[in-house]
This record gives C-alpha cells, structure tokens and sequence, in this order.
C-alpha cells in the first residue's frame, strides 16, 4: 500500500512594526491551516521558531472574518498583538478569506475573545494595521524590587517606582511592567530564565515588559524591551500585546477620570530589529475603556510548507 501523497500548506511571513524589511518583528502566518491539528502547528511554530506563528482558520460566527490560533515555539497563546497587526495585514492583502471579502475591519476569533483590526492604508494601499484589545485592563499582582531586579540581572536602584511598583497587567496576556532609570540600565538588561521561572508563573505572567519614559521625544514617548524566555523567547522585537497592557496601565495611573492618551514605543533596538508601535487608550468613569496598538507591516516571504500526507 502506497503512502499518502505530501500535503503542501501555503504560508506568507512578514515584518511587522516597521516600514522596513529585516526590521520589527518577523510573523508566519499560515494561511488556511484547515485540517491541521494543535500538535501540527505546535511543531510549525517550533519549525519557523518565530516568536508567534499564526494558523488562519475558518470563523465560527459566520459575522467574524477567521479563527485565529497563535503559537510560540513552545506554547499556543490565547492573544498576541504583533500576530493580530501582521494576519490582518496578510488577509487584507489577500482581499478575501474562505471566499469572504476581508474588508476594511477584520473581525478575528482567538481564545481571549474576538479582536476588532482595522486596516491602515497609506495613498490607497494597504500598509499596516491596528488591533483593540479583547480585555479591558486588568491590573494583577506586583513584585518586590529586589526580586524584579534579579529577574533582569540589573541593579534595583535602576528601576523606578515613582508610578507604580512592578506590575502585572493585561488586556488579554498578562505582563509584569517594569519602569527603568534610563536607556543604559534598559540597555544592560539580561533575563535570567531560572528566576523567571521562580517568580513570575506565581504571580500569573511568564513575561516582562521594561520601558523607559523618552522624554526627548515628546510625551508618551516610551522605549522598551520585552523578555519570555519560558515561552522559548528570549527577547522579542516588537510585542503589542506588552505594549497595550503597557500603555492601559499607564493611562489607568492618570489623574483624569476620562480623556484619550497616546504612546508611541520604539523597541528591538538593541537585537538590531527597530520596531516602532503606536497605542491609543480611552478612559471613561475612570476605568480604561478601550485600548488599541498599531503600526506598518512589510511582506517579505511566501511559499509552502510539506507535510506528511
């Protein structure tokens, strides 16, 4: 008896967070991931070793655009942002999904809950994309300095507490937000993965978020980095999920019960992949209503995948 005939499964990667190729933060995304397994495209993902690999399947709600199943190496997600900014992209640019017109908001179904992306366009064209937050803020535990500081393999006089102590937030991943001194302690920092795994899953995240406040560029200027080395990503180039929670959490600390605020983050300086995110949080009766993040995408591979048939 003869064996099965290879599958061939396409796929398209981008660059996303940037207006650059080889910059921002590379994504697979495969494009009709029908018929593959979680254990398939866990081995996907571990096979691209991106930071996220996204798999494109038909909505369950025939209002939604897809499904949309994210993966680390190592691990499925229930949210991430650069994987929401480069599959909406991706699908845009395809015009249509499961012989669906995308449209210029693409509704998409994850395990957090639906993700509203809305296309951005430059001239006409279709340049990037920004994504709202399934969650409202949620604001978690903290974590003493000196544990924080061991965790990043900086001294805890370099980080700052002036706003809020270290923090866990999310709007559909959690992450522990740490605010730095200045650009060379965001510069010096290492992440230690044997404390991480020591002190993070306990306080419910298993990723940090530090950032400096730029003052040079203006208000809501920020800079950051984003470590995960338990999920098999050990620094990340561009992370909006990091980046939204971020920013909600910045904008709950405000005075004001209401008003909008802006952030724009630059990120992945130092693994040489510059990222630049835009974030926009509304905040009504003093509770953080709405967050979104956004930013440009560049494609950059397609072809196909062969899979045992």
């Amino acid at each position: 008896m003869s064996a099965p005939a290879p599958r061939e499964i396409a796929y398209v990667t981008v660059d996303v967070f940037t207006t650059q190729r080889f910059g921002g933060n590379p994504l697979a995304v495969i494009t009709d991931a029908r018929g593959l397994d979680t254990a398939a495209m866990q081995k996907i993902a571990r096979e691209f070793n991106y930071s996220e690999t996204t798999f494109v399947l038909p909505p369950r709600d025939g209002a939604h655009t897809a499904e949309v199943r994210i993966f680390t190496p190592r691990a499925e997600l229930p949210f991430a942002g650069h994987p929401n900014v480069g599959t909406g992209y991706v699908l845009a640019c395809m015009r249509s999904v499961f012989g669906r017109a995308t449209g210029e908001v693409l509704r998409l179904e994850e395990k957090a809950g639906l993700v509203p992306v809305r296309i951005r366009r430059t001239s006409g064209l279709i340049g990037g994309a920004e994504l709202t937050a399934p969650e409202r803020l949620s604001r978690g535990a903290t974590l003493a300095v000196h544990a924080t500081a061991a965790c990043l393999g900086v001294a805890p006089d370099a980080i700052v507490t002036s706003s809020h102590q270290p923090q866990v937030a999310s709007v559909g991943l959690a992450f522990l937000c740490v605010e730095l001194a200045d650009r060379s302690a965001l510069a010096q920092a290492a992440p230690r993965a044997e404390l991480f795994a020591r002190a993070l899953p306990p306080i419910g995240t298993d990723a940090i978020m530090l950032y400096v406040r730029d003052m040079e560029r203006g208000p809501g200027a920020l800079r950051a980095r984003m470590f995960a080395p338990l999920d098999g990503v050990i620094e990340d180039p561009a992370t909006g999920s990091a980046g939204a929670a971020l920013c909600a959490l910045l904008a709950d600390l405000e005075p004001a019960a209401a008003g909008e605020w802006r952030f724009d983050i630059i990120q992945g300086e130092e693994m040489g992949r510059p990222s630049r995110l835009d974030a926009t949080v509304q905040k009504r009766n003093g509770v953080v209503a709405e967050t979104r993040i956004g930013g440009s995408c560049v494609p950059v591979m397609r072809g196909t995948l062969t899979l045992d048939g």
